[in-house]
C-alpha cells in the first residue's frame, strides 16, 4: 500500500508532497513578501525579530537557514555574525531562492551564500553550526521528525535550533476570528493580490496540520536536543521553539 501525507486537508502520496508544495511556492514567489506583510498586517517582522533576539548569535557564527524564502532572516543574521561569520540562506524551492537571493543584493547585504537542498536531507557535515533557523517552512516538509533530526546533526554542541512557525492558541475568541480570517479572507487576498487563491487555502489548511507547541517540543526532544523551550507569539497564531544541542 501506498504511503499517503497530508497537503493541507488532502491525503496525497508522501511521494507526491515536495512536487506539490514547490508548485505552490513556484505560484507564489513573486508576491511572498507582499502577501506577508499583507496577511499578518506586518506582524511577521515583529516574530522574526524576537528569533533573531533569541537566537544569541555572536559574531563569527556559521547560522544555516533553512527554506529561507525571501531572506529577512539571513539579512538579520548576517548584520550580527559579521565579517568573521558566515550565513547559509537555503530553500529546496529555486524561486524562492532567487528571490532571496535578489532582495539580499538589492539591499545591499553581503556574505550570504544560497544553496538549494532540502530540509530531509542537509548537504553539510556533522557539527558545523552555531544556529540552525527555519521559519515558517517546517509545516511544508513531507517528514518533520526526519527534518529536526537533520538540524540536530549539523549543529555543534551548545548549538540553537530555532523553529518559527503558525501554531494553535488557547483563546476561544481569537481562534474563532482566526479561522473565519483563514478561510474567508486570506485565499480572497490570495487571488486579488497574487492571482493565486487556491495556493492560499493550502497554506491555511496546512498551519491547521501543523503539530500543536507541546507536540512539537515532544518532537524537539525526541529528536536527541537536551532542551527545548518555547514562546507564544500573537496569543499563540505563531510560536517560536528554541532547541539546545547537548
Amino acid at each position: 500500500m501506498q504511503e499517503t501525507t497530508h497537503f493541507g486537508f488532502k491525503d496525497v502520496a508522501t511521494t507526491e508532497k515536495q512536487s506539490m508544495v514547490r508548485s505552490v511556492f513556484d505560484s507564489v514567489a513573486s508576491k511572498y513578501d507582499l502577501m506577508n506583510d499583507v496577511l499578518s498586517f506586518g506582524a511577521h517582522r515583529l516574530w522574526k525579530h524576537y528569533t533573531i533576539s533569541a537566537s544569541n548569535v555572536q559574531a563569527g557564527d556559521k547560522v544555516l537557514d533553512i527554506a529561507g524564502g525571501t531572506g529577512d532572516l539571513a539579512r538579520a543574521f548576517a548584520m550580527k555574525v559579521g565579517d568573521t561569520g558566515q550565513v547559509i540562506l537555503s530553500d529546496i524551492n529555486a524561486a524562492m531562492l532567487s528571490e532571496g537571493r535578489k532582495n539580499l543584493i538589492n539591499k545591499g547585504t553581503s556574505g550570504v551564500e544560497f544553496v538549494q537542498l532540502s530540509g530531509e536531507h542537509i548537504p553539510f557535515v556533522d557539527d558545523s553550526f552555531d544556529c540552525v533557523s527555519i521559519a515558517f517552512g517546517l509545516r511544508n516538509v513531507t517528514d518533520k521528525d526526519q527534518c529536526i533530526r537533520e538540524m540536530h546533526r549539523v549543529l555543534k554542541p551548545g548549538g540553537c535550533m530555532l523553529i518559527l512557525e503558525f501554531s494553535k492558541t488557547d483563546i476561544a475568541l481569537l481562534e474563532k476570528f482566526y479561522d473565519f480570517y483563514s478561510f474567508n479572507i486570506m485565499p480572497q487576498l490570495g487571488k486579488i493580490i497574487a492571482n493565486d487563491e487556491e495556493s492560499y487555502q493550502y497554506l491555511a489548511e496546512s498551519i491547521r496540520k501543523h503539530p500543536d507547541q507541546e507536540t512539537l517540543k515532544k518532537m524537539v526532544l525526541d529528536a536527541g536536543f537536551g532542551l527545548c523551550e518555547y514562546h507564544n507569539l500573537s496569543g499563540g497564531i505563531v510560536a517560536l521553539h528554541k532547541g539546545i544541542k547537548k
